[in-house]
């Protein structure tokens, strides 16, 4: 190659191209471009000795070479090692192909063997020309993208290999959490693109070899430093100080509700309202399980912002929540002479224009909405606090957006993000260890316990009988569908057609029909419909995943829930359960062609009849699924980690927490060039 595949370029060749396509830029990125697998080309087998299945590597010369038209057009070659002969199948083939494999060519082929009637036989095999030296370390097989062949990746990383910068970046005489000590950076990439073919094969595909550690901890390391850094950048900006005032709208909204706080809720809420109290951004996650209360810590941390004379906002993802919110919300504050405005895309003009100069005027002291309330006409008079529900289903943009309303100069809202997705310990470690995390961990006294079931939709005539028992007691039903129409591609009935199946099965029954394809104010006055008692069952599809608070409702049907994410199942359960009758979940599931349930459905449903806790159920979820799935590359393709699993490394990020403090306070050149080795540019979407 004339020019390091790093390098710019005026005009870049396809395989230049395809490098940029996998975020192969810099030397470093190629470096840390680790294989997939390896294949072992440091020794030859006779096939004599070959036992079918095996992939091996052969030395032979070519006896025969023809292209046949039966079954189909295909390239067969046939090679003679001395100890046996072999068939190569070559379905896609080329001119270059039959000039290599000419007949009394002496060639090295490397496949899979096969057995048959005709003798032994390789589909599609590996091969080159016969002689040199025998590798003495396994072939890499790098991932790849179209337009880019192993060999030339093969090249392309040993030269970033090369020319990357290497060097030592931890401190010296920082401890190791691997008793066989640490290997140098440069020995362990060096080792793992090239390993010996003496390695154990286990300790490379579990990554519990010294060099695997050595990855992993300097990505885990990375991480933390990063995060560390976001966190005290953030600690350095300025925000309103929001003292909690004696017998102000604080103490008014408590005295007000007809419920008390549990003690989850008490011990949250005073965390938030110490945070408020400092002069520095709050930026808070607040965790809780399916109605455990979150909504009213929110309110009341509000009423503080309020109180002090500020304003606040409230964005929820989607309107029938941010409705939920609004209705919720109006019903607490403004008996208390709180003003709250309403912000949706699909306002009317002249409401939306109303709106919006409360806003302006500061008339309206806590503003409720979707992504309309991060709309660039939008102006506060004066954002003191924004609260964010539901807050993984938001992108960095749009979180930065929300901070970007305050009209104040030089200072920075406080934030409240909420989530009923409830983060397992190592995750909150890592991805959000730039944030305080509080957690209701008590749900208010009254909730009746759920029972779930699994039942084969063969039986669903079964649950339609279950369904109108329910009814004859004056309680209404969710039916949950995932799809809208047919789909060719899937297999899975719509609800629309189990909307029409249960009226007709359930005479006398209003049955009412809810998706996101419907115009806002039908949504509403189905909602409405369904809330105030007058429709029974209501199918939907997962548009009432979060924020639906009927209390009446004490039976949840989830049709083809093997199709359901494990958080999603549990989200849609927790709309049930909300009132004082016992209450169950029906999670029906199909088969499909194989008659069987797969094994990752299997788990899920399996996870959801054995518990009802949101902790338990989102660490079987980041088991299942993996960080990446779980948090949506925390919601912006932030980079996740690649290399180091959280299920299993929880040692080594214990290391990476404790060390990286001391590397900012010590080592602060060594930790940029840490940070800069690993992420680049891509550490910004800590900024929200």
């Amino acid at each position: 190659m004339s020019e390091s595949p790093s390098s710019p370029a005026k005009t870049l060749t396809a395989p230049q191209k395809a490098l940029r396509k996998l975020g192969l830029v810099r030397d470093i990125d190629l470096a840390l471009h680790l294989p997939l697998r390896y294949e072992d080309e440091t020794w030859i087998v006779k096939l004599a000795d070959a036992r079918e299945g095996d992939t091996v590597q052969i030395e032979a010369t070519v006896t025969a070479c023809e292209i046949t038209m039966r079954p189909r057009r295909q390239l067969l070659v046939t090679v003679d090692d001395g100890s046996d002969t072999c068939v190569m199948r070559f379905f896609s083939f080329y001119p270059s192909h039959q000039k290599a494999l000419a007949v009394g060519n002496r060639i090295r082929a490397r496949g899979e063997v096969r057995g048959g009637f005709m003798g032994l036989t390789m589909m599609h095999p590996h091969f080159k020309a016969a002689g040199g030296a025998l590798s003495t370390a396994l072939t890499p097989v790098y991932p790849t993208v179209a337009g880019l062949p192993q060999p030339y990746l093969r090249r392309a990383v040993i030269t970033g290999l090369n020319h990357a910068d290497l060097s030592e970046t931890l401190p010296p005489q920082a401890p190791w959490p691997d008793r066989r000590g640490p290997w140098s950076l440069r020995d362990a990439l060096q080792f793992l693109h090239h390993p010996t073919p003496d390695v154990s094969m286990a300790a490379l595909e579990d990554r519990s070899h010294p060099a695997w550690i050595r990855l992993k901890c300097e990505e885990l390391l990375a991480q933390q430093l990063s995060q560390l850094t976001a966190k005290r950048e953030r600690d350095r900006l300025r925000a309103p100080q929001l003292r909690q005032k004696p017998g102000g709208l604080h103490a008014s909204l408590l005295a007000a509700l007809p419920f008390g706080l549990t003690g989850a809720q008490q011990r949250v809420g005073q965390e938030i309202a110490a945070d408020l109290a400092r002069a520095v951004p709050m930026h808070r996650l607040l965790q809780g399980d399916v109605g455990a209360g979150k909504t009213v810590v929110a309110a009341l941390a509000a009423m503080v912002a309020i109180d002090a004379g500020w304003q606040c906002a409230l964005m929820a993802p989607t309107e029938i929540l941010a409705t939920q919110h609004f209705a919720k919300l109006v019903g607490w504050l403004e008996p208390l002479g709180v003003k709250v405005a309403w912000l949706i895309g699909s306002q009317k003009k002249k409401e939306r224009t109303a709106m919006l100069g409360m806003v302006a005027s500061g008339e309206a002291a806590l503003v409720v909405g979707t992504h309309a309330v991060i709309q660039e006409h939008v102006k506060f008079k004066n954002l003191a606090l924004a609260v964010i529900d539901e807050q993984h289903r938001f992108g960095v943009a749009q979180r930065l957006a929300l901070r970007g309303k305050m009209q104040e100069g030089g200072m920075e809202p406080h934030m409240l993000m909420m989530s009923a997705t409830p983060i397992p310990r190592t995750l909150a470690m890592s991805y959000y260890a730039d944030l305080d995390v509080s957690v209701i961990d008590e749900l208010p006294p009254g909730r009746t316990p759920i029972v779930t079931r699994v039942i084969s939709d063969s039986r669903r005539d079964e649950v339609v009988q279950r369904i109108g028992a329910q009814l004859a007691q004056g309680r209404q039903v969710y039916w949950v569908c995932p799809l809208i129409e047919e789909s060719e591609a899937l297999d899975l009935t719509n609800a629309t057609q189990t909307h029409a199946d249960l009226s007709e099965a359930l005479p006398g029954v209003m049955v009412g029909l809810l998706h996101s394809r419907m115009p806002v104010a039908e949504k509403k006055a189905v909602m409405d419909l369904f809330t105030s008692g007058q429709m029974g069952v209501l199918v939907s599809t997962t548009v009432i995943e979060v924020g639906v608070d009927v209390p009446n409702a004490s039976l949840m049907v989830i049709e083809h829930a093997e199709r359901f994410g494990l958080s999603q199942l549990h989200q849609l359960r927790g709309r049930v359960g909300r009132g004082a009758a016992a209450s169950a979940c029906v999670l029906l599931y199909g088969t499909g062609d194989s008659g069987r349930l797969g094994e990752t459905a299997r788990e899920r449903l399996r996870a959801m009849v054995e518990t009802t806790d949101g902790f338990e159920i989102a660490r079987r979820d980041l088991e299942i699924r993996g960080p990446g799935e779980f948090l949506g590359a925390r919601q912006s393709g932030a980079p996740l980690l690649r290399f180091a699993d959280l299920a299993t490394d929880t040692p080594l990020l214990d290391w990476a927490r404790e060390l990286a403090p001391v590397m900012l306070d010590r080592y602060p050149p060594l930790a940029e060039r840490h940070v800069s080795r690993w992420l680049g540019g891509k550490s910004e979407y800590l900024k929200a």
